[in-house]
């Protein structure tokens, strides 16, 4: 036996009590809800995979008889859902409706994707505006088409304002309808294949967009008078062929000039009349001069050395007109001079450059 330094005697060590049982009546601790029927009603209320709330409530049934949980009520009226979200969904399969469903919420997506903010029309952009193209009004969002598909419009450039103060929308519109006219004949350098429906059309700033968005674009279209257009009307550099840009520079050179003839005729207005001849024998000369510079290939040589000949015989006829001492003699060459370049003029050179081939209509008379 060993001893404390003391002397006393060592202790002895604690006796373990006895448990203490409960006193009579005192409370149970109370059964738990059974997750897994939670988890089947959830499950069968939200329907996002109808028939796990059955398998789930299945689970849920025995284990809250082994276990003494709560819960019974709860996996019942889970599966009960389940059930019901299931026969909904295999109806749905069934009947062809949800394939209805998916296809306008796929609708309703396009929709929305291919709307967009008029501000943010680029050069090339086919679209469709509320109310038609030629509709006059405030316009804040176009849809944006597939330029091969019927559209309103197609943007062929735009051009900035300038100054702080808001010039006026006359002021702006006399602007936009001389430069947006220039725009779009250098977008569709092919003017034959523009249809007689297409017009220059523009969007230009309103005064509280210039104010509040700072807004100083004018964005240039050709637009559809009536009906639709149809496919891009972009003949420019980035989509002709060097030989096809080489040709349609020259001819149109010589358009541009004859389009400005005065509106006084020589017996008015001698000098004008004169003057604007002898451009256009400038500009007969220049076209007939870079289509002799080209070397055009294949079938294309013989029709545009063709063209090269009746515009020379044209710049003659215009020379003597430029020259003419007076009226009379003016209108000696002016007839012999539209004569050499007929509407139709080089189509078969164009046919060979793969160009539209529609020659524009004559004018109706008076």
């Amino acid at each position: 036996m060993s001893s404390s330094p003391q002397g006393w005697p060592a202790p002895q060590p604690p006796q373990p009590h006895p448990p203490v049982p409960p006193a009579y009546g005192a409370p149970q601790p109370p059964a738990t809800t059974n997750g897994l029927a939670v988890a089947s009603l959830v499950t069968g209320i939200v329907c996002l995979v109808p028939p796990l709330g059955l398998v789930l409530g299945a689970l849920a049934l025995p284990a809250i008889r082994r276990k003494g949980q709560r819960g019974k009520g709860l996996a019942v009226a889970g599966m009960a859902l389940s059930l019901v979200s299931t026969l909904l969904v295999a109806a749905g399969f069934a009947t062809g409706a949800f394939s209805e469903l998916a296809d306008g919420a796929r609708k309703v997506k396009d929709e929305v994707a291919s709307t967009d903010s008029a501000f943010s029309l680029r050069t090339g952009d086919c679209f469709d505006q509320p109310g038609g193209a030629t509709a006059e009004t405030e316009v804040m969002t176009v849809k944006d088409v597939d330029c091969a598909k019927p559209h309103d419009a197609e943007v062929t450039g735009a051009f900035q304002l300038t100054g702080d103060a808001y010039p006026g929308v006359p002021a702006i519109e006399k602007q936009a309808e001389e430069r947006c006219l220039t725009i779009g004949e250098r977008y569709s350098l092919d003017h034959w294949a523009v249809p007689e429906n297409a017009v220059t059309f523009y969007y230009h700033p309103t005064e509280d967009s210039w104010k509040l968005q700072k807004d100083r674009t004018v964005t240039c279209a050709y637009a559809a008078e009536k009906g639709k257009l149809t496919g891009s009307l972009r003949a420019d550099a980035t989509t002709l062929d060097a030989h096809q840009l080489a040709y349609l520079t020259a001819v149109n050179a010589v358009e541009a000039v004859l389009l400005k003839e005065p509106e006084a005729d020589p017996d008015a207005d001698f000098d004008a009349n004169t003057a604007w001849a002898g451009s256009v024998a400038k500009a007969l000369d220049g076209a007939a001069g870079r289509l002799k510079g080209h070397t055009f290939p294949g079938a294309s040589a013989a029709p545009v050395a063709d063209v090269v000949t009746s515009l020379e015989k044209a710049r003659g006829h215009w020379r003597k007109a430029a020259d003419a001492v007076d009226a009379d003699a003016f209108w000696t060459h002016y007839e012999p001079g539209y004569d050499a370049l007929p509407l139709d003029l080089g189509k078969d050179a164009r046919a060979a450059l793969k160009l539209s081939t529609k020659a524009p209509e004559p004018e109706p008379a008076g």
